[in-house]
Formats: structure tokens, sequence, C-alpha cells
């Protein structure tokens, strides 16, 4: 992530670990889906960016084994003491403000990163000026104006509360410099950027139990922002947490685009 005053998810939060579990379940499988496609194995250099948790670290370092190396970067990177020692290497590292951590990465990643940082043309151009000729970029990201409900049907009271809280949660997303349609525009800036082969797809999950623990997490996380803005009060965010708890809605994220090229 960068460096913002007021970022709304912080990774020393409390919340945060349980975000960073729930993200994981979610959209692991899609990440490391895409990754798998372009070889990646024994040897690859790889640079993940904003790296938050340590999943996709984790795995990347398996998979490069002792003759690779994956560069793990984050402007917090506290959650990173398991995973600091070889081949991972942690750098403290703002990708929307500094030059990137080195270069002839075989792949560059980063996941739900660039829609909060406020340079991210800037951070695009970092991550694909380290790549290696023919090496590969694969930048996800939330859309969440493609999608904006919590709840896709709202046919109670539970449901609007839900999507209610939702919307503050957007709002003060959007009052720190998020774009909410970030994700879509992958494409297109991959392809003006240089890149080559440049593909895209979206993951989108409607319910499941790590959609709940996102939820609870992230709602617990920035309750006294949506208080303080006047979203909502703290008798409805207990209110819908309880909901959350019970569950019974179908509880959706905003889609996930996962965007792919190559560098000439």
């Amino acid at each position: 992530m960068t460096r913002a005053d007021g970022y709304l998810l912080d990774n020393q939060q409390t919340e945060a670990g349980r975000r960073f579990e729930a993200l994981a379940a979610l959209f692991d499988p899609t990440t490391f889906r895409h990754i798998e496609r372009f070889g990646v194995g024994s040897g690859w250099r790889c640079w993940e960016v904003g790296a938050g948790g340590t999943s996709v670290v984790s795995w990347l370092a398996k998979k490069v084994g002792p003759t690779g190396k994956v560069v793990a970067t984050d402007i917090d990177t506290s959650w990173a003491a398991s995973v600091a020692r070889s081949p991972v290497e942690v750098r403290v590292h703002d990708v929307g403000a500094e030059e990137p951590p080195g270069e002839s990465f075989d792949l560059v990643h980063a996941r739900l990163v660039l829609v909060h940082v406020p340079d991210r043309e800037r951070a695009l151009q970092s991550m694909i000026k380290a790549l290696r000729p023919g090496g590969r970029l694969l930048v996800e990201d939330a859309d969440p104006a493609l999608q904006p409900l919590l709840c896709p049907e709202e046919h109670g009271p539970e449901q609007r509360l839900a999507n209610r809280l939702r919307q503050g949660f957007r709002a003060l997303l959007a009052e720190r410099g998020a774009d909410l349609a970030y994700g879509r525009k992958l494409p297109r800036l991959l392809r003006e950027a240089g890149l080559r082969g440049v593909e895209a797809d979206a993951y989108f999950p409607v319910t499941s139990p790590a959609c709940a623990a996102l939820e609870s997490a992230t709602v617990r996380q920035i309750r006294d922002q949506l208080v303080t803005a006047g979203l909502a009060t703290q008798e409805e965010i207990d209110q819908h947490l309880a909901n959350v708890a019970e569950g019974s809605m179908d509880l959706a994220t905003a889609p996930m685009i996962s965007a792919w090229g190559r560098k000439n």
C-alpha cells in the first residue's frame, strides 16, 4: 500500500489479520491459477507488491525454490516476520513514490493494491519497469462501482442496512482517493503501457463463509470512521454485525478483475 494520511485499512489495525485471511480464502485460488499459467517455477524472480498477508508470498517462495527470489514489499511489513527468510526478501517500500526494488523480474504481481494508491500511474510504470523482457505482470483489483452492493438481493431490512453500510464504506474509500472504478480500466492501461498479450477476467464471489468473515472484519475496522462521518450509528453497526454472524444473508464482494500481459 502507499503512504497516505488516513489510509482506511491500515495493516496495523486489530482486524487486519482477519481481513488478510478472508481475502486469501476468497482470492488465492484465482491468483494462483493465473500465475501457474505463466509457468512460474524454479529460479524465477518475483516481486509481490503491497503484499499485505503472507499467503501469496509463501506460495511463490515454494514455487521458485532456493534458486529463485521473492521480493515482498509494503509500507508496513510488520506482518512479514514469519516469511522473511530465503528466498523471500521483505522491504519497506512505497510503490507509488519510490523506484522499484530491483530489475529483471520474471513476475510482478499486485492484488487489491493500486486502487488505493494516489499515484496509480507511477506505480504501474514502476512495476513494468522492473520486469525483464518477456516478464509477466499480473494486476488484480476490485471494481466496487461495477457491483456496489453487499447484498445483491435486497429483500429485507437486514439487507437494506447491509447495503447502506457498504455505501458508507465506499464513500470513505472515495474520500481517501480510492478509484472505485479502477478494476475495469486495467486491460486498457496495460495495453497503453505497451504490454503484449493482454487478457483479463473477473471473479465475483456471491456468498461464502469468507465473504462474511471479510465483512465482519472490515466493518469492525472502520466502525469509528463510519460513526464519525455520520454514515451509521454504533447501534446500527452492532445490529449489522449480529446479522452477519447469524449467517442468513448472502454477502457478496466487489468483483476482482485480474489483468495480465507480457513485456516486450
